[in-house]
Parts: structure tokens; sequence; C-alpha cells
């Protein structure tokens, strides 16, 4: 069959999967949400902005043909998953996930398991710590109720507005880190504790590693549920769940 796909995009992954399709001169575009001030530029034709949730992304796919989506969103950009789900179901489109293996916890890991970010909030309900918040920019108002902590923050862009945490340096920076500049951060900061989320992978995994060397406790959020869909765990897993599709929509 002729693919048309619609690459839910952002991640490091995205990225690598556009450049696998482009190769294979394969039709398809790439759609940002449009949260990075600096999207990477794609080989692919691109679209930035939200699609107007279930109803707006199932017109999107009926009005441009799009005959698979593959939703290469960071695990925490829930509803974004969660209407792709609903969308595709909708318009019986195929759908797969490009998704990112979790960090696991290893012997000697101190980690706190939270749900959610309200829980990552709960945990820090205490005695003053240097925290490592590295959660980007779009919670950082739900810590409010705990301003007793230093905050270091590392964002990919400067925060819209005042940040409600008195006490906080901010870095402005983009990864991939390093396991040793990582290192010096947390020490330069005297870090006691990192709040993360489990977002896996290799590309934030420095900081994960960092705290292991230095035995610095983790709050780790979770990832949220998201509805079954086929997974993948790398781009040449999505050309090889595109063979198996034939003209009459059989597998």
């Amino acid at each position: 069959m002729t693919h048309h796909l619609l690459i839910l995009g952002g991640t490091t992954e995205a990225t690598a999967l556009a450049h696998v399709l482009h190769d294979a001169e394969i039709q398809a575009t790439f759609s940002y949400a449009g949260r990075v001030a600096r999207p990477k530029r794609q080989p692919l034709p691109t679209r930035i902005g939200g699609f107007g949730g279930v109803d707006g992304l199932a017109d999107y796919i009926r009005e441009n043909g799009i005959t698979h989506v593959v939703d290469a969103t960071h695990p925490f950009a829930a509803q974004m998953s969660m209407n792709a789900v609903a969308a595709c179901a909708q318009t019986d489109t195929y759908l797969a996930a490009l998704t990112r293996p979790k960090w696991q916890a290893q012997v000697g890991d101190e980690w706190r398991h939270v749900p959610d970010i309200a829980g990552a909030v709960a945990a820090l309900d205490g005695h003053t710590q240097n925290v490592m918040l590295a959660i980007g920019r779009m919670h950082l108002d739900a810590f409010a109720p705990c301003p007793q902590h230093q905050y270091l923050l590392r964002l990919v862009d400067a925060p819209d507005g005042d940040v409600p945490l008195p006490n906080r340096h901010i870095i402005v920076d983009q990864g991939p880190f390093s396991v040793e500049g990582d290192t010096a951060l947390m020490r330069d900061h005297s870090i006691e504790i990192v709040v993360a989320k489990n977002a896996g992978g290799t590309g934030a995994r420095a900081k994960i590693d960092a705290a292991r060397h230095l035995d610095i406790p983790i709050i780790m959020i979770d990832r949220p549920a998201i509805p079954d869909r086929p997974e993948v765990g790398k781009p040449q897993d999505v050309m090889d769940w595109l063979s198996h599709f034939s003209t009459d929509r059989g597998v």
C-alpha cells in the first residue's frame, strides 16, 4: 500500500525515524507540539502546533490522507498519546508507538517511586534540601508549596514568567549531557536529592547515572498509563512494522 505517515514527534527517536523515512523515500509529515522554542530542523515536511483534541487530529488524518501514525512523543506526553489512540480508532488508521525503555533501579539505588507530579511535591514536604528538579518547565508552579528547598533547574528553554520558587538557580541548556558533566554539576550545587521523570532512553540518562555514582537518592515519577497500542523500540522496527501492510489492509 502507499504509505503516508504522521510522526508525532519532539524526541530524539522521532528525529532518527524522520531521517530513516526520508532516506527510504517514504512520504511522511513530522509534527511538533510547539512546546520547544527552538525545534530541531527535520528532513521531512513539518508542522508545529496542536491539532485541537481528538476530533482535530482525526480531521487532520482524513484531510491529509494519513495511513499510519507513529507516536514518538515524550513518554510523559500522555494527553497527546491518548488522543492518538482515540483518533486512530475513529479513523481506522494504523498506529504504533516508538518508545524508549524505562530506566530501572539497580542494586544500591535509593529510588522513591511516585505516580505523578503531585506525588513528587508531597515527597519533598520536609526539611530543607538542595534539590535538582529535572522535570522541565511546565510543572514548576506545582512545587510552590515547597519553597524551603534550594532548587537547581535545568531547562531547555527559559521559563515563561516568574518561577514561584524563591531559592533557585536556573541553567538553560539542551542535552544530551554527559555523566561526567552531570556529576560535576551535582557536586558544584551540593545536590542532596534529584526529582526526575522516568523518561527512559539514553539522551537524558546522564543525571540518573551521576546520581547513582554520587549515592544521591531520586524521587522517580513513574510514566502515566496509556491505552494499549503496538509499541516498537527503534526506527528500524517502524520500518519492519510498515512492511507488514499490504494493499488490502491485511497484516
